[in-house]
Parts: C-alpha cells; structure tokens; sequence
C-alpha cells in the first residue's frame, strides 16, 4: 500500500513542529519520494541523526508503507 505524500508531510510536521518540508513524489506511484526537511531540532545534529529523527516520525512507515525516501536535511540558516 503505498503512502500519500501528505501524510509523511504530516508525520515529520506532527514530531517536528518547525519543520519546512518539501516533499516530491518521484516516480508517480506514491512509492517514491524525495523530502528536504528544515528543522532547528537537526541543530548541533549529524547527517545519520538528521535522518534517525526523521525516520522516527515517520512510525515504521519506511520499508513498509513507504518504499524510499530520498532525504536531504538541514538545520535553518541563520
């Protein structure tokens, strides 16, 4: 069952509340994604931690609901 891309949106939005979220749906099949997530919570965070926090919001949706999710996350500029 694929995953609709608001949903994953909502997701990160609900476990990260300041996050700017991008989300483009790569293949067409609701399968595929690519997300740039901007979070002041990814602060003083690595690469590896950036993405563990968003994989937690996304509930074990990855490699089930969700088949891939090209991710690129930053903290905001300052």
């Amino acid at each position: 069952m694929a995953m609709d891309a608001n949903e994953i949106e909502r997701l990160i939005k609900e476990a990260l509340p300041d996050a700017r979220v991008e989300i483009r749906d790569l293949a067409g099949d609701g399968d595929h994604y690519a997300a740039i997530v901007v979070s002041s919570a990814f602060k003083g965070k690595s690469r590896v931690q950036q993405h563990q926090l968003v994989y937690q919001a996304l509930k074990g949706a990855m490699g089930g609901e969700l088949h891939a999710l090209a991710l690129q996350t930053s903290p905001p500029e300052e």
